[in-house]
């Protein structure tokens, strides 16, 4: 029998009514909530197989050996075991579902209360060698304004280890560059205040080879790009005279990894994460990237301190005498 003529289930009728109630009440966007259904139809699937088709019969084993199975059995799709965060992300909304319904006298318990989802592994940032940042940096055409503009916001990214919004929202009343001017003495003294998040202001140096790539940039280029435009004090603008958008500094990122042949995928965040990690490899310490960074917290900041398993033997491997 077609499903739109079978009765609907008494767990059908809360699952929806906890749906409506994110698009209604909670206003989340209507591909958050097809989400949280694609998650929920897994949960009822599950539970229909082991006979269950009232919320109010759930116990805490079930949603237990929900979640059990979610982290064991592999997915139809790929054949492969849903990754910890795949498994949180399902559980969280079958807790938020159940809270809801005991809050609307759906249901009298919430037996995954006390259910949590698995803790995520870290995962380690990905950076790329020195010499992968330099072959990416050296990729813009500088005979052009386009060029010029592109090397400035790449070496920017490099040497500031910005976040992509905190770049294209530099301001010219932001930049403090001297080095490209022949001023010897203000040579390191290069900076630029950044506004991250929560607008929490922050200084940070610039190096000579992005203060250069700057200048270069800010003398040659802009003036060209501003006069088409209607006079923004963005320092990064676009063909038309307006600030750069987050789309459009992500495209010369990506097409400037492309012509350098990259095979890692590279991101903005990309250069971010080489930026710390190449600080940290040099010795810097850690209290300084985070304020570099602009994490609130070192926590944050300290994934930048893992280590692979592969340079754990290498270094193994090179420094102990009776490793070989």
């Amino acid at each position: 029998m077609p499903r739109e003529h079978q009765r609907v289930t008494a767990l059908e009728s809360a699952i929806e009514t906890y749906l409506q109630y994110l698009t209604i009440e909670r206003g989340l966007a209507k591909n958050t909530v097809e989400s949280y259904r694609r998650d929920l139809l897994k949960y009822q699937r599950f539970l229909e197989d082991s006979g269950i088709i009232d919320p109010t019969v759930i116990t805490k084993k079930h949603v237990r050996d929900f979640a059990t199975e979610l982290a064991e059995k592999p997915a139809r799709s790929t054949g492969k075991s849903l990754s910890a965060r795949s498994v949180a992300r399902i559980i969280v909304a079958i807790r938020g579902a159940h809270k809801f319904w005991l809050r609307e006298k759906i249901t009298a318990q919430d037996p995954a209360a006390s259910v949590h989802p698995p803790t995520p592994g870290a995962r380690l940032p990905k950076a790329i060698a020195v010499e992968q940042v330099t072959q990416l940096l050296e990729v813009p055409d500088i005979s052009t304004p386009t060029g010029l503009r592109d090397r400035a916001i790449l070496e920017f990214l490099y040497s500031t280890g910005a976040r992509i919004s905190e770049v294209i929202g530099v301001d010219l009343d932001d930049l403090s560059i001297h080095t490209a001017l022949g001023d010897d003495e203000a040579a390191g003294h290069d900076v630029v205040r950044l506004f991250g998040k929560g607008n929490k202001e922050r200084m940070v140096p610039v190096g000579s080879y992005a203060a250069c790539a700057l200048n270069d940039y800010l003398v040659r280029a802009r003036p060209g790009f501003a006069a088409r435009g209607k006079g923004t004090a963005a320092v990064f603008l676009n063909a038309r005279g307006g600030r750069l958008t987050r789309q459009g500094a992500w495209l010369i990122l990506k097409k400037a990894a492309e012509r350098a042949k990259l095979e890692a995928e590279i991101s903005p965040h990309t250069l971010r994460h080489s930026y710390a990690t190449h600080l940290l490899e040099g010795g810097a310490d850690i209290r300084v990237v985070q304020e570099l960074l602009g994490h609130a917290s070192v926590t944050t900041t300290q994934i930048y301190t893992r280590v692979t398993p592969e340079t754990l033997r290498e270094v193994f491997a090179s420094a102990h005498p009776r490793a070989l």
